[in-house]
């Protein structure tokens, strides 16, 4: 049986070494709870402090005589900043526990089910945003005071940035109190938060990591013009003190006041009668957290009834009747062992980051991306340098930055290569574009990734092409381009000699590539690696052209005259069937069987005209692509994924 590790929480350990451990953890979570409560500048994501509260929390339940009133565990928060007045809360803003998983759940609730006995119980389900606690006092109905959660008993006087703040009522709607107390969260929607940094990046300042750190950030300055320059939000999810008021049984209820008192309230907010229906909340919104206007990162679970709060009660820090559900972390640290460069299928030179694997957003991560030379020139990130990697749902990895304060001592700065690391010839920047490329059309990396590209879903849709078979093609002499695809039924024998390469599989994919050529004129064109033609242009063109020739053969005065192509499109077309070699290429497929003709007859109707219809899972009679291509021949567009500009949603089997 192989020994447990050091730092497995069951791992048998003597008295003195746990005492150590944990004296070592408390000074290390206080050190990152100032970093993070008072300086906005963490140097661990959330998820790793989480998992440092539960490893003390663990040592001080196995050894109970460690335990003291004063432990992390048992604090909320930090000291307020020494710039900002203090602020005694009228009512001590406390903390939450967290979950993680679904049976932690059921442990929170089969605790308060014992004390609460065989009583029915409501759950209210709110959005946990990622954003900074805040508390707002009223005096008879007038913004009075508005100060930071601090360690909970104190916090920071932030009275005039909060004033600042639009979505922040100066005066209470109806029959005022005489004291009310409302608490909830200050953040930055996901569209200010983007805008802000990309006005830091053009004047070459840092860029905040993420949303919740820019609120912070934000709301901390001391000129409140600043704060007001930064477009932070508000939400209230919580009432404290009311004196001289009305008087309510439920939170449902207080939540109800607190939006006819002209409060803003989550329109996503859910009252359930289970804890069954408590985590199909959680699942749904874990899932769909990305189609919101700003960043969550967990669920908050109350108890309705206030009666049944008063008997829950609280700890020291967190009350019983609440609970946080927390979604896999989105963002990790990890330490950046290289830099190395990529080139893509039209020449592209993209900088990306070689990571000591990491599990994030629900995979292990060992590359990231890190876009262009700018980019890795204003995040300042270097080899050797601990980074903060973050992966949303499907999205591809990136590095946000560096952790500057975990920086070794003269860690040189990363140089872009001059020279293409494939081919060696001198890669380029064209006046004024952001990407460096490689001008070399032969070099074997971009053909690999044209071929690849070619057979992609989006593209031609040949199942089992995919990257490791064209290596696997190429490096046995089957592939040198595109239209070589259409000659592997010639080379069966050399097929079968290849590992892993059986009769069923040569079959199916032969099959794959012969349904190929039927695909639609505008995947064929996005296939072709024209610079600048996705998939959605593609198919604007085949509509507008009706057959590739003519395409073939427009200028580009006529293919900038197609709606929705601009100039830079028209001129990399132009350019690109110019080109003796591309034209040579098209011909071959034309013999081959490929299918050259637009929609036979292009819809009149523009039904769908200024609409974002997103199409996801499999449809039954048609495919995606033709569901996207009959969208944009009535007018509309398809996206790749939800946003708030998302007018309809088609939704097929397995989304």
């Amino acid at each position: 049986m192989a020994s447990k590790g050091l730092d497995d929480p069951t791992s048998p350990k003597s008295p003195k070494s746990v005492r150590d451990e944990i004296l070592a953890l408390r000074t290390e979570i206080a050190r990152h709870n100032r970093l993070y409560h008072q300086l906005d500048d963490p140097e661990i994501s959330d998820a790793e402090f989480d998992e440092l509260i539960r490893r003390l929390r663990h040592l001080e339940d196995e050894q109970p005589e460690e335990f003291t009133e004063d432990s992390p565990t048992q604090l909320v928060g930090a000291r307020p900043a020494a710039q900002f007045s203090e602020v005694h809360h009228l009512q001590p803003m406390m903390s939450l526990d967290n979950v993680f998983d679904e049976d932690e759940m059921w442990g929170w609730w089969r605790r308060n089910q014992k004390i609460l006995g065989d009583a029915p119980v409501r759950f209210v389900c709110e959005l946990k945003i990622d954003g900074l606690a805040i508390s707002l006092l009223y005096s008879n109905g007038r913004y009075e005071r508005a100060a930071t959660r601090g360690d909970g008993k104190v916090g920071e006087d932030v009275t005039e940035n909060v004033r600042t703040i639009a979505a922040v009522p100066k005066q209470v709607v109806g029959t005022p109190a005489a004291v009310l107390e409302v608490r909830g969260e200050v953040f930055m929607p996901s569209e200010a938060f983007t805008a802000l940094n990309n006005r830091r990046r053009e004047a070459e300042e840092p860029l905040f990591a993420n949303p919740r750190n820019s609120a912070a950030g934000s709301l901390r300055q001391k000129d409140p013009n600043i704060t007001a320059e930064r477009e932070l939000a508000f939400m209230s999810y919580q009432l404290g003190v009311v004196e001289d008021g009305p008087t309510f049984s439920s939170h449902s209820e207080t939540l109800a006041y607190l939006a006819d008192a002209g409060f803003p309230v989550n329109p996503e907010i859910r009252v359930v009668d289970s804890i069954d229906e408590v985590m199909d909340f959680c699942r749904h919104w874990q899932n769909h957290r990305h189609g919101l206007a700003y960043e969550i990162d967990g669920v908050v679970v109350k108890i309705d009834d206030l009666d049944q709060r008063g008997e829950l009660g609280a700890t020291s820090k967190a009350p019983r009747w609440a609970i946080a559900f927390k979604f896999p972390p989105e963002e990790r640290q990890t330490l950046l062992n290289d830099i190395m460069v990529s080139i893509g299928r039209t020449g592209k030179a993209t900088p990306f980051a070689v990571l000591k694997p990491v599990f994030v957003g629900g995979s292990t991560v060992g590359m990231a991306t890190l876009h262009n030379q700018d980019q890795v020139r204003i995040k300042d990130v270097r080899p050797g340098d601990t980074v903060i990697v973050r992966k949303a749902g499907d999205v591809i990895p990136e590095v946000v930055g560096p952790v500057l304060a975990l920086r070794p001592a003269h860690l040189p700065e990363w140089s872009f290569p001059t020279h293409c690391p494939v081919c060696a010839t001198d890669l380029i920047r064209p006046a004024g574009e952001s990407d460096t490329r490689c001008p070399n059309g032969d070099c074997p990396a971009q053909a690999w990734a044209r071929i690849v590209h070619f057979g992609s879903r989006g593209a031609m849709d040949i199942e089992g092409l995919g990257e490791r078979t064209v290596s696997t093609f190429i490096d046995a002499g089957l592939l040198t381009d595109i239209a070589d695809i259409y000659t592997l039924k010639d080379h069966i024998d050399a097929l079968r000699k290849l590992e892993g390469f059986a009769q069923t599989s040569i079959e199916n994919l032969l099959q794959a590539i012969e349904n190929s050529k039927q695909r639609p004129l505008g995947n064929l064109l996005f296939g072709l690696n024209i610079r600048h033609v996705g998939a959605t242009m593609g198919q604007v063109l085949a509509k507008a052209f009706g057959h590739l020739d003519q395409l073939a053969s427009a200028s580009v005065e006529e293919i900038a005259a197609t709606d929705g192509v601009g100039s830079v499109i028209a001129e990399s077309v132009a350019a690109w069937f110019a080109n003796p070699a591309n034209r040579e290429l098209t011909n071959r497929l034309r013999s081959y069987g490929c299918n050259f003709q637009g929609p036979a007859t292009p819809s009149t109707s523009q039904t769908l005209a200024g609409m974002a219809v997103v199409v996801t899972g499999s449809l039954r009679g048609f495919s995606r692509d033709t569901a996207e291509a009959a969208i944009t021949e009535r007018g509309g567009k398809s996206p790749g994924s939800v946003s708030k500009k998302t007018t309809a949603l088609v939704v097929g089997d397995e989304p």
